[in-house]
């Protein structure tokens, strides 16, 4: 968990972030530069940088919002019996995060995102099987016909988190593929299968999407009271 988490994400501050989500969406959606958006906007409220990048992360143009609406998998129902193709490092460390009791931010268009991110480099931590597990049991119990995993090669140590990936599939009978390549993105918009991610980019671009944290939190007790940070409240 970041240090300072605590206190720039408490009830004092939500309604100014809310507020500042809101503001950020409307200037969006009047083809405003984002950069420029989110300065105007985070200078307004007098906002972190981290704090900044969470509106930022949770904004999003009311287009966008309709589209991601349109196509978003709310049912977990609606993937049994078909393929499944996972934002690698994207889902896993949304988990890793919510285990170690970091914030997870619910945006505007309902997708939940953590604030961790990867910066080119990522190492398995404490939280690491853990997540898998979950997620692993998860969609065991979903019943997809097949998942494919999707991740960054220039990210270091993805070749080992893949590894590690087929093995676990390996010992618990999973249908899993796990594909490192240079491009994840590019192959998950371009697939027609369900789509687990929370990136705007590609979420603005793939066929059909899920929310799997939200999916993941909502049907099962599989993650224990994760702090969820809901700033798109009555954004719709």
């Amino acid at each position: 968990m970041h240090p300072q988490d605590r206190a720039l994400f408490n009830r004092t501050q939500r309604d100014a972030l809310c507020r500042a989500v809101a503001d950020l969406s409307l200037l969006l959606t009047r083809d405003y530069p984002g950069k420029a958006a989110l300065k105007l906007v985070g200078d307004r409220y007098a906002l972190s940088a981290r704090q900044r990048q969470a509106i930022s992360r949770s904004a999003c143009s009311d287009r966008a919002l309709l589209d991601r609406s349109r196509k978003k998998i709310a049912n977990s129902s609606e993937l049994r019996h078909n393929r499944l193709s996972i934002d690698g490092f994207n889902c896993l460390i949304t988990i890793e995060s919510a285990i170690s009791g970091g914030v997870v931010i619910k945006g505007r268009d309902g997708a939940h995102r953590d604030l961790a991110g990867i910066h080119g480099s990522y190492r398995k931590v404490k939280e690491t099987l853990a997540a898998i597990d979950i997620l692993g049991g998860y969609l065991e119990s979903v019943e997809p016909a097949s998942v494919s995993w999707y991740l960054d090669s220039p990210v270091s140590n993805s070749g080992r988190l893949a590894k590690l990936l087929r093995g676990i599939a390996s010992e618990r009978a999973w249908p899993w593929d796990v594909v490192v390549t240079a491009n994840p993105d590019r192959r998950l918009v371009e697939t027609q299968a369900a789509v687990a991610s929370c990136d705007s980019w590609v979420l603005d671009r793939c066929a059909r999407w899920i929310d799997l944290f939200g999916m993941i939190m909502s049907d099962t007790t599989l993650l224990s009271q994760p702090w969820v940070v809901d700033l798109g409240k009555n954004q719709a």
